[in-house]
């Protein structure tokens, strides 16, 4: 078991809810990937779990939800496509999605059994380490 002390590292966001409160917008986009300015949701709590020290974030997501894997995932394609075209401002924004000291994982969650059955699904890739639970679902202002 950790130490109490212990600094957190981890994050578990859960993101498998299908996000019926938002119809129709959600119907063919999940709600983490709706825009707030530039950026879907869910980069805006990424990013928030980074500047706290985060440095393994484990989305629990559902078969329907491929379009936040691939938002993390490096697309090698787009890059050097950039990289070719000199859009080195471009090339740097996709870069940081997922700075390289950062690991984001993706675990399913088969069913949906709520918030509990959501963390637990994490628990493989977590282990018994300190681990901060992120709900993305409420986006607040710098006060």
């Amino acid at each position: 078991m950790a130490a109490v002390n212990s600094k957190v590292r981890k994050a578990v966001i859960p993101v498998a809810g299908l996000g019926t409160r938002m119809l129709p917008a959600t119907k063919a986009i999940p709600k983490e990937m709706l825009p707030l300015v530039d950026k879907p949701l869910i980069q805006y709590v990424v990013n928030e779990c980074i500047a706290a020290g985060i440095t393994e974030i484990v989305l629990v997501t559902h078969s329907s939800k491929n379009s936040i894997e691939n938002h993390f995932d490096t697309s090698f394609e787009l890059e050097a496509m950039l990289e070719k075209r000199v859009k080195r401002q471009l090339l740097e924004e996709v870069q940081s999605i997922c700075p390289p000291h950062v690991t984001i994982m993706q675990v399913r969650q088969g069913l949906a059994k709520g918030l509990g059955h959501a963390v637990l699904c994490a628990h493989p890739v977590v282990g018994d380490e300190p681990v901060a639970v992120i709900l993305p679902d409420v986006i607040l202002d710098e006060f």
